[in-house]
């Protein structure tokens, strides 16, 4: 036992070390993408990553700063400031930015647990996975073509992605060939090292173009020819500071909504598909608690958002990690290499940061998941709608429009069930073909036969007050033009009932009653029952005589109404 403990924390080491070596250009060049310093995404790392081996429980999950936090903190801190994507100075002084920072990590944080305090772990099926997947496609196609100014070593001008897309083609005279060459090089060779999983290409690139930004051979290094560094990354040491004017949270609260439900729908996504893959158990409302411990100290300590990115986790699984250890391991060691390491870390070439950005983002650019719901027929301009979304409004209105997408696909489909006919199959050794207890969707089976003088019916959504009115005339409406009198109802999709949908089904059994028919409701929820039965005596009646099955509803219809 003892062995296979020693073993395992073995490849908890490796696993760690290898992700702190993915963790520490990725954290500095998503430090980039929100306009920080690398300092503050090195400490999100190191703090939210301890915070998370505490709490969670994902033997893979590597919580730190992502791609898509970064630019929705972006996104946030511009909406705020008048600070575009790309930079530049606005009307507030650097002092104040990193005080909203550093409230915007809180705010997440605190939302987060409360979150978890009010069990809300199903929130993220609120993003449907086709949104989510549109979302994360425009996202990364954002994030990628505002890496391009550093790969080609322009000035990036800002504004929508088009707009920066065309002012770096307008700007080709004015290419730097040595940019050019070092981030080509960059991209060309991590795509070559994720033959080798455990190999920490990223690192290794960025160790390349510090060396080359260092060696004096090519005539005093990389920044003698024009190649931008990434600067000083120091760990900042002082207590955090937070705004102090109310009127600044109240700013900042909307703007932290989208920013933690992009960062569970990312994290639990990653988590749960990670989890399900190796036959591990976990609980989301677990993790919404976890998740708001790690950007908690991540704030403290003046750090930036974290989540659980898909690249570090899948990682950590490729590398072989057995337990929580791996995470923990790969903090320590990110502590480690910035402290170590922070005069290097500054010495790394902008266009070898924006290659690993599009490395790690290029996953969402696959076209399969995006595919899927065509094949399927259902949802098919979800994603791209999505996708179009984020590139036309920008990352936070994107969210915005993303959330929505998935809130109206719900609404409509519940607001506009069908309906289906239904008839009965016959048994597989028919004595009697009319005694069958089966009934299905005619419209699905063919075979299945009419019952004559009976309307039979089933609503594919549960009745509420969206849909009840419509759906109920609309039955009304089919059996007059049939001719039947009486109609059978199955409430099998209806496991509660609201006041409107009780009010609904009254109206339409008093028109069946008024037209000399009856209506009789099947598989019908005890809940459900017990509203229908406390709307009034003739509902009573109603509820009283409801089946459990559509054949008894129909062998009732075939007897006179039992006397009460």
């Amino acid at each position: 036992m003892a062995r296979l403990r020693l073993a395992g924390l073995g490849w908890d080491a490796l696993a760690g070390l290898a992700v702190a070596g993915i963790m520490v250009p990725e954290a500095v060049a998503y430090a980039g993408i929100a306009g920080l310093a690398p300092g503050r995404a090195l400490a999100a790392g190191v703090a939210g990553g301890l915070a998370y081996a505490l709490l969670g429980r994902s033997r893979f999950a590597v919580v730190s700063p992502t791609s898509s936090s970064a630019a929705i903190l972006a996104a946030a801190l511009a909406n705020l400031s008048g600070v575009s994507l790309a930079g530049g100075s606005g009307s507030v002084g650097a002092q104040a930015m990193d005080a909203n920072v550093t409230a915007l990590t809180l705010l997440a944080g605190l939302l987060f647990a409360a979150l978890a305090l009010a069990r809300l772990g199903s929130l993220a099926g609120f993003v449907s996975r086709p949104v989510l997947r549109g979302f994360t496609f425009g996202l990364a196609l954002t994030i990628i073509v505002r890496q391009l100014p550093h790969i080609a070593g322009v000035p990036d001008l800002g504004g929508p992605v088009w707009s920066v897309l065309w002012g770096v083609v307008r700007a080709m005279p004015n290419w730097n060939g040595a940019s050019l060459a070092c981030g080509l090089g960059a991209l060309m060779l991590l795509a070559l090292l994720r033959r080798w999983p455990v190999v920490p290409g990223p690192l290794l690139v960025m160790a390349l173009g510090i060396a080359g930004a260092r060696w004096s051979g090519l005539g005093g290094g990389l920044a003698a020819h024009g190649v931008a560094l990434a600067g000083p990354a120091p760990l900042a040491l002082a207590l955090p500071t937070l705004p102090g004017d109310p009127a600044v949270w109240l700013r900042l609260a909307p703007l932290a909504l989208p920013l933690v439900l992009i960062l569970f729908a990312e994290s639990w996504g990653t988590i749960r598909t990670l989890a399900l893959a190796h036959g591990d158990r976990l609980s989301a409302n677990r993790e919404l608690a976890a998740l708001g411990l790690a950007n908690a100290c991540a704030a403290l300590a003046q750090g930036m958002p974290v989540g659980a990115g898909f690249s570090a986790g899948n990682a950590s699984a490729a590398a072989g990690a057995r337990s929580r250890m791996a995470g923990l391991i790969a903090a320590v060691a990110l502590l480690v290499l910035a402290l170590w390491a922070g005069p290097l870390i500054a010495q790394i070439p902008r266009p070898v940061l924006a290659a690993v950005v599009i490395a790690a983002l290029t996953h969402a650019l696959a076209p399969a998941p995006l595919l899927r719901p065509w094949r399927l027929g259902r949802d098919r301009w979800t994603a791209p709608s999505a996708a179009l979304g984020v590139l036309m409004l920008g990352v936070l209105d994107g969210m915005l429009l993303a959330i929505g997408l998935s809130l109206a696909q719900l609404l409509y489909r519940l607001a506009h069930p069908s309906l289906s006919e239904l008839g009965r199959l016959s048994p597989d050794v028919p004595d009697d073909p009319e005694q069958g207890h089966d009934f299905v969707d005619r419209r699905a089976h063919p075979e299945a036969g009419v019952v004559p003088g009976l309307a039979l019916y089933r609503p594919n959504a549960p009745l509420f007050f969206a849909n009840a009115e419509t759906v109920l005339g609309l039955v009304a409406t089919r059996a007059q033009t049939a001719g039947c009198k009486v109609v059978v109802l199955s409430l099998e999709e209806s496991d509660d009932l609201d006041s409107t949908a009780a009010e609904a089904l009254a109206e339409l059994h008093a028109t069946l009653v008024a037209r000399g028919g009856r209506l009789i409701l099947a598989r019908t929820h005890d809940r459900a029952r017990a509203v229908i039965a406390a709307a009034g005596p003739a509902m009573a009646e109603l509820a009283r005589h409801a089946t459990f099955s559509v054949a008894d509803a129909v062998a009732l219809a075939q007897t006179p109404i039992p006397e009460a």
